[in-house]
């Protein structure tokens, strides 16, 4: 057996699951359904002047596993969301690298390296200098295009607000890219009901974006209808909500209207009427997805903004998230039922971050099959906290178990860096180990064909027929 860090037959431990990755999970292109990276560097072509700027990053697209494994190696914040130089934050990283191993971060650093930049030294406080130099050698011939033609990725979508004008993405689709870029409608912001001026300076933004005045709930529901179809005259299929538990406690339109328009004069309102507000709401955008043929996304017990001083610091999506604990089952179950019952179910994917609901999500699923088309609901890949090896195989092995894995629709990057297209690979590498050993132990049959049939539907065809995007050429 290869013992060398990272060999050719990485996390592939037996003979069958290396056929299975190189012959049939290896050649297939990326879609990319669900993530943060920024339209606007996809637009202008970005050339990244440093390792830094495209691995570390600052403010809403950094990245936040980087950032966590910093802190608990006891680097300060001016080396990480602070005003040090790019040069002093790549240091601080490189040497809280080795302090990294057995977290995901240590293999995905360095997959990135070799796959970005042939780069196959161990990443330290002594090799730091040399991979600078050879990495930002490589990134002034390296534009955010060639990335995605060298990667393979034919289809991306992205995570935007509905105030958003899209003028990047409109940019995109003329710039000859082969790659399709896609929006997705994310209106969370409309949730924060209880956020006194915040919400309604979002509000405005609406109203000004749609062209519907919004002092009523139903004006309110106008300017969403008219940014989600805005959104759906530049290919938009999917919507995503990222939210603690799923909303959906009885409340009809007129007691929504209500609730909003005490808000809208200045009362803030109590938790009980917010939660009704944002069910209400969360009910209007399923049946909005279900009218227009979309996939709605929910992702589901992200516990936010934990650290009241560095939230007043540096601000919300800077690593100060974790794993919450809330119930799932009934408020998700009664949720999908209220849009069963009004014939009004869309295509969905639920996520979870907690892994003591990956069998909640996995049965829940099997409820609201309805035979229209393979796998209408999804359990969907591991989440955040959960996409490294362990949880990835959590999930994999839930969802075979009470579902049908074959119907998956497979890994996304859920990043806000273009350097993370590696995680596809790692998520093929064990989708491969994973079959390749039941084979070695005769529980599944050696039947080459099948096998094969099933590892391209998990990780390119499932994906394409799911969400029925064009995807460019590659």
């Amino acid at each position: 057996m290869d013992k060398s860090f990272l060999p050719e037959n990485f996390l592939l431990s037996t003979p069958t699951s290396e056929r299975l990755y190189f012959e049939f999970a290896q050649p297939q292109p990326i879609f990319d359904y669900h993530c943060h990276i920024p339209p606007a560097d996809i637009a202008r072509n970005r050339r990244f002047e440093n390792l830094t700027q495209i691995w570390l990053a600052e403010g809403r697209y950094g990245d936040h596993y980087k950032w966590r494994a910093m802190r608990a190696n006891g680097v300060p914040e001016r080396f990480i969301t602070g005003e040090a130089s790019d040069y002093e934050k790549f240091l601080a990283f490189a040497r809280t690298v080795p302090a990294t191993l057995r977290n995901p971060l240590y293999h995905w650093t360095h997959l990135e390296l070799r796959r970005y930049f042939g780069i196959t030294e161990l990443l330290n406080e002594e090799s730091a200098p040399r991979v600078w130099a050879q990495a930002n050698e490589q990134l002034q011939e390296l534009t955010v295009h060639q990335i995605l033609q060298k990667f393979r990725v034919t289809v991306i979508c992205t995570t935007d607000d509905p105030t958003d004008d899209l003028a990047h993405h409109q940019a995109i689709r003329t710039s000859g890219l082969s790659t399709r870029v896609y929006p997705a409608f994310r209106p969370d912001k409309v949730f924060a009901i209880d956020q006194g001026d915040a919400f309604q300076s979002w509000v405005e933004g609406l109203e000004k974006a749609s062209g519907h005045s919004a002092s009523e709930l139903a004006g309110l529901l106008d300017a969403l209808r008219a940014r989600h179809g805005f959104f759906g005259s530049l290919g938009a299929k999917l919507s995503d909500h990222g939210v603690p538990f799923t909303y959906s406690e009885p409340c009809d339109e007129a007691e929504a209207s209500a609730i909003y328009a005490r808000t809208r004069s200045g009362v803030k309102p109590s938790e009980a009427a917010a939660l009704k507000f944002r069910s209400f709401l969360l009910r209007f955008f399923g049946e909005l997805d279900a009218d227009s043929g979309w996939t709605k996304q929910l992702h589901l017990g992200a516990l936010r903004s934990a650290n009241r001083r560095r939230l007043a610091e540096c601000g919300p999506d800077t690593g100060y998230d974790s794993i919450g604990d809330w119930p799932q089952a009934e408020p998700l179950g009664r949720y999908l039922d209220q849009l069963e019952m009004a014939g009004k179910l869309p295509k969905m994917i639920l996520y979870n971050v907690n892994p003591s609901h990956n069998y909640v999500l996995a049965t829940m699923i099997g409820n609201f099959q309805d035979g229209s088309i393979p796998g209408k609901l999804q359990f969907g890949s591991g989440w955040w906290f959960l996409d490294q090896k362990e949880g990835m195989e959590w999930q994999l092995n839930a969802l075979a178990s009470v579902g049908l894995l074959s119907r998956f629709v497979g890994m996304l990057t859920d990043s806000r860096s273009f350097m993370s297209y590696p995680r596809h690979e790692y998520f093929r590498r064990l989708l491969c180990n994973l079959l390749g050993s039941d084979v070695e132990r005769g529980e599944i049959p050696n039947d080459v064909g099948l096998l094969g049939n099933l590892i391209r539907g998990i990780c390119f065809e499932n994906a394409k027929a799911y969400f029925g995007l064009e995807g460019g050429a590659v």
